[in-house]
């Protein structure tokens, strides 16, 4: 009788273990998001990319972590939003993909892409900063999907300025102004109690 509660312990362990491992993990959809602005930037930086091109898959990754926002407002991410996160993340890859590799071309060393560079950096590093904030348990799930609502407004903020093809230092000013706001909600929410 001990030796069948014992295994029935360990049975009872292994599946809540193994069905923890599987659930769906919101630091590996964050890991997603720093990739793609990695690869927007470094296509900024090689010329394979041109401000306008980059501004429209910011646009992408807005409505990317619009979604994220919405779907960890409840603070779980259930295995149909990551699939459709999953979904728009496979599409965006495509599309970084299919814009690195077409004709146009830009000038990484142009003012306007220099700007565009900058922001998209910043990105990178506030993306990077919510998913160590989510690896160390610092940052909640709903905390993370509301600093992504903060990066979907900055994307926003990026592919408005670059519809044109040109971002002026104006609209980097605006820009640098929701990326420090957002900055500080990131530390406010890791520091938190």
């Amino acid at each position: 009788m001990k030796t069948l509660l014992t295994l029935s312990s360990a049975a009872t362990l292994l599946i809540a273990t193994s069905a923890f491992a599987v659930g769906p993990r919101t630091d590996e959809v964050t890991q997603r998001d720093v990739n793609q602005q990695q690869r927007i930037e470094q296509g900024l930086q090689s010329g394979q990319l041109n401000t306008k091109e980059a501004g429209q898959l910011e646009r992408e990754q807005s409505r990317i972590d619009r979604t994220e926002a919405r779907d960890l407002k409840d603070g779980k991410l259930s295995a149909s939003e990551q699939a459709q996160i999953n979904r728009m993340q496979n599409k965006a890859s495509a599309d970084i993909y299919r814009d690195k590799h077409n004709a146009a071309t830009g000038n990484p060393n142009s003012a306007s892409s220099q700007r565009m560079q900058a922001d998209v950096q910043r990105n990178v590093n506030q993306q990077k900063r919510i998913e160590q904030g989510e690896k160390s348990g610092t940052l909640t799930n709903r905390e993370a999907g509301s600093l992504e609502r903060g990066q979907a407004h900055v994307d926003a903020k990026e592919s408005r300025a670059a519809r044109n093809g040109h971002v002026s230092a104006g609209e980097q000013a605006g820009i640098q102004k929701s990326e420090n706001r957002q900055s500080k909600r990131i530390f406010r929410k890791k520091h938190n109690q």
